[in-house]
Order: C-alpha cells, then structure tokens, then sequence
C-alpha cells in the first residue's frame, strides 16, 4: 500500500505544481517539482508518476502487471484530486481555452513522452547506473526541455494522468483527451522497446516488488 500511496502523492503534487504556475518560466517549477518528488518517492514506489513512465517499466520487466494497474490507478487518482485543490485557489474557466493541432499535438507528445521514458528507462533502471544520485535530476530536467520544446503544440503533457488533470482544470478540453492517452502510451511503449533493443543484457525476469532496483522508476 506504501508505493500506491507514494504513486497518489507524488502525482498530486506535480499536478498541483501545474495547475498553479503560469508564465513562461513555469516548465522550470513544473520540473524542480517532479524532481523533488521522485527523490522523496524512489525509494518506495519507484516514483512513475506517470501512466507512460508505468508503462515503460511494465515492458522493461521491472514491475509486475497487477501493480502496474493499481499504480495508474493511484496516479489518475492522485491527478484528479490536485485539480480539485487548485479549484479552491483560482477560478476554473467554463471553457477549455486551448486549441490543439492534432496532427502537431500527437507528434509533439510521442516525442516528448518518449524522450521522457527512455531517459527515466536509462538513468533508473540500468545496473551500470545503480544507486545514482542524479536520477531525479535527470528526469525533471527532461520534462523542462521537453515542455519548452513541445508546450506551445501540445500542453506538455507527456503524461496521461497529467492530461486527465489539464482537462478537468480546462486546460485542455475532454475531447482531446484521446491525443494524450494514444501519443503518451505509444511514446512511453516505443521507448522502451528501442531501450530493450538497445541494452539486451538488461532483459531480465520481473524482480519482486522489494527488488532494489525497483526502487526507482
């Protein structure tokens, strides 16, 4: 029950972080504050914080399917209920005011997605990188870049509970909930199926949930 509530937690708090900074240097918050997050979390629940992140660690066998269910499950959870929070500190608007180019959009969260997995994939989960300490720092920066390259095409998701937060803000509309499930998911399965062909030394069974190295994502 522990990395399910960490999973809730650390996805409250990134999703909060996001709903409450605006500006253009709101990628750097939003990035400092899932860093933060998977430094206090890794140790417990590996510290996904992202449905895609579940994903690419379900492909990379370092994380068992029954637990990849209720992770996601903790992480929409967690997503949903920062947005209810950011809802007693300023007004949600009526209407969702962003505009999406499908085709830029979609292109915009495979990428960013998949630069986000590979990485975590790389930096969390290798024995060569085994009990780093820069882990975190690693994956909150790719999120900045990512969100500064993509957030003007996309939001900057790279996350599906993230999404599912943006749209019951209405920062995103409901109707294109679909981009980010379909790009975030493929983009987080496609990184780790080029991270498996990449390093098959690291094909390895699934490890228990007290593995150490699942104590990352």
């Amino acid at each position: 029950m522990k990395k399910y509530i960490t999973e809730f937690i650390g996805t409250f708090f990134l999703v909060l972080t996001i709903g409450l900074v605006s500006g253009d240097n709101a990628p750097i918050a939003i990035g400092a504050a899932l860093m933060v997050m998977i430094y206090a979390g890794g140790h417990i629940s590996g510290a996904h914080y992202n449905p895609a992140v579940t994903l690419g660690v379900l492909i990379r066998k370092r994380i068992s399917a029954n637990d990849a269910v209720v992770y996601i499950v903790s992480q929409v959870l967690g997503a949903a209920t920062a947005a209810i929070v950011v809802g007693l500190f300023r007004e949600i608007p009526s209407e969702p005011h962003q505009t999406l180019d499908t085709t830029k959009a979609l292109v915009a969260e495979v990428l960013g997605t998949f630069a986000l997995v590979y990485v975590v994939l790389n930096v969390a989960t290798v024995k060569a990188n085994e009990g780093n300490s820069y882990f975190g720092l690693a994956i909150g920066f790719t999120v900045m870049a990512m969100a500064y390259c993509f957030g003007v095409y996309s939001g900057g998701a790279f996350n599906p509970a993230v999404a599912v937060g943006a749209a019951v803000l209405k920062l995103s509309s409901w109707t294109n909930i679909w981009i980010f499930l379909v790009a975030c998911f493929g983009g987080g399965a496609l990184a780790a199926i080029v991270f498996n062909a990449l390093n098959p030394e690291e094909k390895l069974p699934v490890t228990g949930p007290e593995d150490k190295i699942d104590k990352k994502p």
